[in-house]
């Protein structure tokens, strides 16, 4: 009996020739509802989709015999990669396909902004003549701002670089040295707002992203910034960026994506903005890109389904692993010190070394390396996975070690790493509790015992009577309950590291002030999940 694959979205024809050519019977289905869906998704092995399909976990749990997920274009933000995972699913995008259409349509945008094309092009198509009113900026000379230095970024700096723009980048895992090879200028977040004329986004949507650009960070740009977005909606707070035009502060937003697509009326008033350019979520809406998705998605797909192994996948090990019992509570283990390593980092990341001690089972070593480096990337790649973690890091320009070693001290296992940053160096060790319990156990040399899960607040301080309650009553102050409360200290009178859990976000404000207190320094706010 042929393999059956189902499309649902609107692709190239090339998805549904390269199948029947192999053999694979497809069926293109668009626009129909989830239970139309539910009752004949048991017959596929193979699904193709675009953004427009939610694959959502009771739609995997019904798609009884499906093998494998293609997303063709890069976020698989639209696919429950938890439930695909759980059924043995194997799911992968095409990361490469749209990379030159989206940079080049950012330059456009951004060149349209600069230039006030749209608006010219509307005046003179419905009679005027207003040359006096379409006056212009050269961009010439002027400083970009690229926020995620990805390969899209990457992309949009260059070919700007070739306007004789001049580049500053903001990602924390690019190296120093990468960046001096593409020609752009490593900055800090702070500085790339206070210097950029134009700033353009290229991240993915994670918690750290969600809302970065908002009333506090237009306050900190030029006057008449021009902005671009063709990333991601959420990244920008719509309603700050609408009362930041108003005032002048931003000069113009050149926006491809919204919160909400189609956008709900509350955009219509940013939409219709005089200084912003809008175009309907279509930077990756070239001939080229399009193919190019369609055909590198269904070649994997093709493989997946044949049983090989496949380039884009972005949960397979964890498949393969998942029912390896004696691994699970390691890995959760590397994955939460990453994510706390990830946090904690200052500077850009250079080296990664995990070291296995005592009982950790060593032949998962490089599994355990990967969880960990998943972890750390997290921060900034909503989308990093046990496949794609090392590439990542590899195209970062960090060096990734691996080391192993029978002596834990006083525990019986203990998993360590150690993060070279361009601001020094900075070592977490852990060990699991009970079988499946993680725990910090030391930080920096420092012992200390913490719960790496939630919302918690590292800080350095003098160890001196009253810091805690220096600490504790700015929290109280600010309604946020401390759960539990570690220190580990050098010893009396010395310094100390403390770890506190608590029941809240701790925002930037409140953060701030905790560093202000006399003897504290260093203050972190970290979130596990």
């Amino acid at each position: 009996m042929k393999q059956k694959v189902i499309i649902t979205d609107a692709v190239d024809q090339a998805c549904a020739t390269m199948l029947e050519t192999k053999g694979i019977q497809a069926e293109v289905r668009l626009k129909l509802s989830k239970d139309e869906l539910k009752a004949i998704l048991p017959q596929y092995e193979g699904w193709i989709i675009r953004s427009g399909t939610k694959i959502t976990a009771d739609l995997i749990e019904a798609a009884t015999n499906l093998k494998v997920i293609g997303r063709a274009g890069v976020g698989v933000d639209n696919v429950d990669l938890d439930a695909a995972t759980r059924r043995g699913v194997l799911v992968m995008n095409s990361p490469d396909g749209n990379t030159l259409s989206t940079a080049e349509h950012t330059c456009a945008m951004m060149q349209s902004l600069a230039r006030h094309l749209p608006q010219a092009h509307a005046s003179l198509k419905s009679g005027a003549w207003e040359r006096n009113k379409f006056n212009g900026t050269e961009i010439f000379g002027k400083t970009l701002g690229v926020i995620g230095a990805g390969k899209i970024g990457r992309a949009v700096a260059e070919r700007m670089r070739g306007f004789g723009m001049n580049v500053l980048a903001y990602d924390p895992m690019l190296n120093h040295a990468v960046a001096e090879r593409l020609g752009i200028a490593l900055v800090s977040l702070n500085e790339l707002y206070a210097q950029s004329d134009i700033i353009t986004v290229h991240t993915p949507l994670t918690d750290e992203t969600n809302g970065l650009l908002n009333r506090e960070t237009f306050a900190k740009c030029k006057k008449g910034v021009l902005v671009v977005n063709c990333a991601r909606g959420e990244i920008i707070n719509e309603a700050d960026l609408l009362a930041a035009l108003e005032s002048g502060q931003v000069g113009g937003a050149a926006l491809d994506v919204y919160s909400t697509e189609p956008p709900s009326p509350h955009l219509r008033p940013l939409i219709e903005h005089p200084n912003v350019v809008a175009t309907p979520h279509i930077a990756a809406s070239t001939k080229e890109a399009q193919f190019k998705v369609a055909e590198e998605v269904t070649a994997e797909l093709i493989e997946a389904l044949q049983g090989r192994s496949v380039r884009t996948s972005v949960n397979s090990f964890a498949i393969r692993m998942a029912a390896r019992s004696e691994v699970q509570s390691f890995l959760k283990l590397a994955e939460k010190l990453g994510q706390v390593a990830g946090q904690l980092m200052d500077g850009s990341l250079q080296k990664v070394v995990v070291r296995c001690m005592g009982d950790v089972p060593k032949r998962y070593s490089e599994l355990l390396s990967l969880a960990v480096m998943r972890g750390i990337l997290s921060k900034w790649h909503s989308y990093v996975n046990y496949i794609n973690a090392s590439v990542i890091a590899h195209e970062m320009g960090v060096v990734f070690e691996e080391q192993r070693s029978d002596d834990a001290g006083n525990f019986t296992e203990l998993l360590e790493i150690t993060f070279h940053t361009s601001s020094g160096i900075r070592k977490l060790t852990g060990t699991v509790f009970a079988g499946e319990d993680p725990r910090i156990v030391q930080i920096d040399g420092f012992p200390l015992e913490v719960k790496p899960e939630g919302h918690i607040l590292f800080y350095t301080n003098v160890d001196r009577p009253g810091m805690v309650a220096a600490v504790g009553r700015i929290l109280a102050e600010n309604q946020i309950n401390i759960a539990t409360f570690t220190l580990g200290r050098s010893g009396k009178g010395g310094e100390a590291i403390t770890a506190v859990c608590v029941d809240d976000t701790i925002t930037e404000v409140v953060r701030t002030q905790i560093e202000a207190i006399d003897g504290v320094r260093n203050v972190k706010v970290v979130y596990v999940l």
